[in-house]
């Protein structure tokens, strides 16, 4: 498999494999269950069962906006055919969503680009080091070199974690001290994966969003210096969300997104979780594709996002 390809293979095979649907069960059994409560009683899908739809979706915290554009949509399609059915509902309603859900753009030259360096941002709690662990396990166990950069110095247990990860892993750490600059730690890290042949540098940062200046600053000077290290690069700003929190985590994506440029999503937690729903708004909000999900403590359970296999885990 392309690490960094955003193309699915079959999405039924996937299905076929049961992880994400089982990563993903609570969210599909509060779906159908709800689903099943809008049809009730119902042959046809009118404006009463588009009311119930609508507060379904609303409390699954796909958001306000994306659950009217998606309301809007079916309207759309029920007006054109009058004798659509509830039985149909789970049909057009996986087809407007996946139609919502934010497809990148093609992948450029710079997915070529050796190292491939990725900037991984969020908050304290989301799974950002644990992210950059499964990334890094995944990485080496295809047979690249990578290295980490232990770049939120300001917490001396990622830093640790982030040694356990990489030792687990067979990737190297470059480190410094509790409170060291995180710019510098960025730096040596590119600069250290370049004179060592590495395929990709992984950069934590620190996940703070109380002083938002404070974090603009620092998350631009990372940038800055990753830049000087490689040209064009980071390659990637990769931006993990809880999905457990559902709608704070789309408020939180938002913040990010005025600090710094986000190219690419991961959603985490989404196994502990009714929530799933949030990957929906977010992704039709922001603009931005979400490229790995979280649905397990295992490292495989850190998958590439494929929105086909991601409908059908919901609505199947």
């Amino acid at each position: 498999m392309n690490f960094f390809s955003h193309k699915s293979k079959n999405a039924d095979s996937q299905l076929s494999r049961g992880g994400l649907l089982l990563g993903l069960s609570k969210t599909h059994e509060s779906w159908l269950s709800r689903l099943a409560g809008v049809v009730s009683g119902k042959s046809k899908i009118d404006d009463a069962v588009l009311e119930k739809l609508e507060e379904m979706l609303l409390t699954s915290d796909v958001g306000v906006d994306t659950t009217l554009k998606i309301i809007e949509r079916l309207q759309t399609r029920a007006k054109k055919d009058n004798l659509l059915k509830t039985d149909d509902l789970k049909q057009v309603l996986s087809e407007e969503i996946e139609n919502l859900l934010y497809e990148p753009p093609a992948l450029s030259s710079l997915d070529t680009a050796k190292p491939y360096v990725i900037m991984v941002v969020g908050v304290n709690g989301a799974g950002k080091t644990t992210t950059i662990g499964k990334l890094a396990a995944q990485l080496t166990a295809q047979g690249k070199k990578v290295y980490i950069g232990a770049a939120d110095t300001f917490r001396a247990a990622a830093i640790e974690q982030l040694d356990v990860w990489a030792q687990r892993a067979g990737a190297a750490l470059v480190r410094q001290q509790t409170g060291a600059d995180p710019a510098a730690v960025a730096f040596d890290a590119v600069q250290s994966g370049t004179a060592n042949n590495a395929d990709v540098v992984l950069i934590d940062t620190a996940g703070r969003l109380h002083n938002k200046i404070n974090l603009m600053n620092e998350l631009t000077k990372i940038r800055t210096v990753i830049g000087k290290a490689v040209p064009n690069a980071p390659h990637e700003v990769l931006l993990v969300l809880d999905g457990s929190t559902g709608q704070n985590a789309f408020v939180q994506a938002q913040e990010f997104a005025k600090a710094t440029t986000i190219t690419a999503l991961a959603i985490t937690k989404l196994d502990g979780t009714a929530k799933g729903g949030v990957v929906i708004g977010i992704s039709d909000q922001m603009n931005i594709p979400v490229k790995y999900i979280g649905v397990g403590e295992q490292v495989a359970d850190l998958q590439l996002f494929d929105k086909q296999v991601f409908v059908k885990s919901l609505l199947a």
